[in-house]
């Protein structure tokens, strides 16, 4: 176990750096100077080379990327907002917060729906039920999230006046200026946000799931289990569903990790204020310390999730040895 725990933590490192040094790359690579958008309106050669000075972007590539990373080293900086010249660590932990309770809760909710679903429809395959998924399914994959939360903001939100149409209501204090704060309030504010997540996610496990048990459901330990006098719930219980749920172990934790580049769309939606809208906004601004920041943290959610799926998954099937 240890050595498998140093192994991943050096591929981790490695992953990290390597991710962190082509966003530097990309960053240089279009043209477009912040310097010249930090100097003012209409600047002159001299503003914009104090710009460059005062910004920091006037050394070479190779040695800015060196003082990043010694400031996030040892100094556990991400820098300075190129745009306002906030702390780039308190922008990214106000933000994340937001992303994290989006993509956890829709997490929850598509498991939710995906697990029962997939299950029922691989016991009673050509249903209706079966059938009425695999439309669910085929929606799910084909829409886009955008449109999702337009179709359920308008009818859940606007007609029905079920759940807000859009905002956000802090866990646990209410926002300035109004009454919006704690886990009710929180909660009926992310309702729509996390049915728009979860509804691509529940369609991709749902069929998932029902592929995973109808084919544990024909392997060999399966109808031993049977010849051998197992009750059908029995067998449906520690043979099917617990062979079956296995790669939905390791498919979650990737896609939780991977997720949180995908909430940008969901976020831009009901204007929360999470990480996808912090990153469009540094990327308007061309205000590289936030987007590294941003990059910094999915980076790192992506690698201790899938770090995490991996040790679970070696301890839940005792086929896999950790070495």
């Amino acid at each position: 176990m240890f050595r498998y725990l140093i192994r991943r933590i050096l591929w981790a490192i490695v992953l990290f750096f390597a991710v962190t040094i082509v966003t530097y790359i990309i960053f240089f690579v279009i043209p477009a100077d912040p310097a010249r958008a930090f100097a003012g309106k209409n600047p002159t050669e001299d503003q914009i080379m104090r710009a460059r000075h005062y910004l920091g972007i006037d050394k070479p590539v190779p040695v800015q990327y060196a003082n990043f990373v010694w400031r996030l080293t040892y100094h556990h900086s991400l820098g300075r907002s190129f745009a306002n010249r906030e702390p780039v660590n308190n922008l990214v932990l106000t933000a994340a917060p937001v992303t994290a309770s989006l993509v956890i809760g829709g997490a929850v909710l598509w498991l939710l729906i995906a697990l029962p679903l997939g299950i029922l429809s691989a016991l009673r395959p050509r249903s209706l039920l079966d059938r009425t998924s695999m439309t669910f399914v085929l929606i799910g994959v084909s829409a886009h999230p955008i449109w999702i939360g337009l179709i359920f903001s308008y009818f859940l939100g606007f007609r029905f006046h079920l759940t807000p149409i859009a905002g956000y209501c802090d866990f646990v204090n209410p926002s300035i200026g109004a009454e919006c704060g704690g886990p009710t309030q929180w909660a009926y504010h992310m309702i729509l946000p996390w049915m728009t997540f979860a509804t691509l996610y529940a369609a991709l496990y749902v069929r998932m799931i029902r592929a995973n048990v109808m084919e544990a459901m024909h392997e060999d330990y399966v109808r031993t289990a049977r010849s051998k006098g197992a009750t059908e719930q029995r067998v449906m219980r520690v043979h099917v569903l617990r062979n079956a749920l296995l790669p939905v172990v390791t498919i979650l934790g990737m896609d939780i990790g991977t997720a949180l580049g995908g909430a940008i769309f969901t976020e831009s939606i009901y204007g929360l204020p999470g990480l996808g809208r912090v990153s469009l906004q540094a990327l308007s601004n061309l205000d590289l310390p936030t987007v590294m920041g941003v990059v910094v943290f999915a980076t790192t959610m992506i690698i201790l999730f899938n770090l995490v799926v991996d040790v679970l998954y070696a301890w839940v099937d005792p086929r896999i040895r950790l070495g």
